[in-house]
Order: structure tokens, then C-alpha cells, then sequence
């Protein structure tokens, strides 16, 4: 575990990353938690003393990477830009997993499960965060719902968001 303290900072015109708060994590401190990676990681341990997991650490260049601080994550820990953080964090090694309540609707839709089963994990995870950032299990339930129709309509992530945009305003 590499335990420092960093500023939080928040960057202006950046491309995608326009607006996004972050912590910057040098090369020395990431070659500790990860020697010689230059790709996007996972990370576990405390930010000012609350527990996080699964949080990706992204690569800048230089082997320097950013830890981005979501909005739900900065009202956790109560910091904005310009805090001082204390960090506490380790390789998080554990694969994510795929939303529980998804796996289960799927066995009962072989054809949506096949076509989501051979999508790469990485896809497979936007179709499951997306799920269970639902507030209620309403929304919980009608996303795993457009999921499954996604995938026997052979809808990638983006086609589907925007095919039920396209229904929802008809």
C-alpha cells in the first residue's frame, strides 16, 4: 500500500477530459503501484480515510497517470478542487463484476446472452455500470430490460441509448 497526498485538480480545455477533477499520480508513485505499466489500471484503498475499489487510474504520458474524482466520489469524501487528499492506495487485482440481476435476466434470453457473452469485457461492464448507477430499481429494471433487447436487436451500447431515445420521443 503507497499512502501520499496530492491537490485535487480539475483540468480546463482538455479534450474528452474537459472539466474533469482528478488527482494526479506521478510516475514514481504509479511505477510503485504498477512497475513499468503504461495502460489504464485499477486501484484500491482510502481517500481521506473512505474506502474505494475498482477505481482506474488513467495514463497522461510519461508514465504519469490521474485518478478522476466522480462527483458522487468528491460529495464522499467532501473535497473539490484545490483539497488536499490523503491517499492510501494498491494494484486492485480483482476483476469487476458483471451486475448480478443482468446474468440472471440474460439465462432466461439465450439469444441476448450468446451476443453479450461474446462481447469484449469492457463492453460487457458499460451495459453493467450503466445498470447499477440506476437510482431505483425501477430504472434498474427497465435498463436490464433494454439490455436484453439490445442484444437480440445485435445493438452495440451507443445504438441502443439512442434507439430508446428515438422511442421514448415517438
Amino acid at each position: 500500500m503507497i499512502h501520499f497526498t496530492a491537490i485535487i485538480e480539475q483540468f480546463g480545455e482538455q479534450g474528452e477530459k474537459t472539466g474533469w477533477t482528478y488527482v494526479p499520480i506521478p510516475a514514481e508513485i504509479a511505477g510503485q503501484l504498477k512497475l513499468g505499466y503504461k495502460k489504464s489500471f485499477r486501484v484500491k484503498g482510502k481517500l481521506d480515510g473512505h474506502s474505494i475499489k475498482q477505481l482506474a487510474l488513467l495514463p497522461m504520458g510519461g508514465g504519469d497517470f490521474i485518478l478522476p474524482l466522480k462527483a458522487s466520489l468528491r460529495k464522499l469524501i467532501c473535497k473539490h478542487k484545490g483539497a488536499v487528499l490523503k491517499l492510501s492506495l494498491e494494484e486492485d487485482k480483482k476483476a469487476p463484476e458483471l451486475n448480478r440481476e443482468l446474468l440472471q435476466c440474460l439465462s432466461d434470453a439465450p439469444k441476448a446472452k450468446k451476443i453479450f457473452m461474446s462481447l469484449p469485457r469492457s463492453h460487457q461492464m458499460y451495459y453493467s455500470k450503466w445498470i447499477e448507477s440506476a437510482k431505483t430499481i425501477q430504472t434498474q429494471a427497465k435498463r436490464i430490460g433494454l439490455t436484453i433487447i439490445s442484444m437480440e436487436k445485435n445493438l452495440s451500447f451507443g445504438e441502443m441509448l439512442r434507439w430508446n431515445a428515438q422511442s421514448v420521443n415517438k
